[in-house]
């Protein structure tokens, strides 16, 4: 998570870097987050679509080891393909044994 977290500080600017920590590291809505940093609806989506982009970006070049997709960086568990009518067919039937982790496919 300190990698997550640096990565932002370093990347972004001053108000996104804001818009970053309150959003998404605390997890205030965008009302809240409008509020607490004096700015509209509209500005702050436009700010959070900057984040996603650039942070997406540097999380994927990251080197020596990228931290993109980010889910799957924090989870840090082994996923397993299973496809996803033998998940509906154990849904059906009841049967509790799902294979754990699992990742859907088509």
């Amino acid at each position: 998570m300190a990698d997550f977290c640096l990565v932002g500080r370093r990347t972004l600017e001053d108000i996104e870097s804001r818009v970053f920590r309150i959003h998404f590291l605390l997890g205030a809505d965008w009302k809240l987050c409008c509020r607490q940093l004096h700015i509209d609806r509209g500005t702050f989506f436009h700010h959070v679509y900057n984040i996603e982009n650039r942070l997406g970006r540097v999380f994927a070049e990251l080197t020596p080891y990228p931290l993109y997709p980010v889910a799957e960086y924090f989870s840090g568990m082994t996923r397993y393909d299973v496809p996803r009518a033998a998940v509906t067919s154990l849904v059906r039937r009841g049967d509790s044994h799902e294979p754990s982790p699992l990742r859907l496919t088509a």
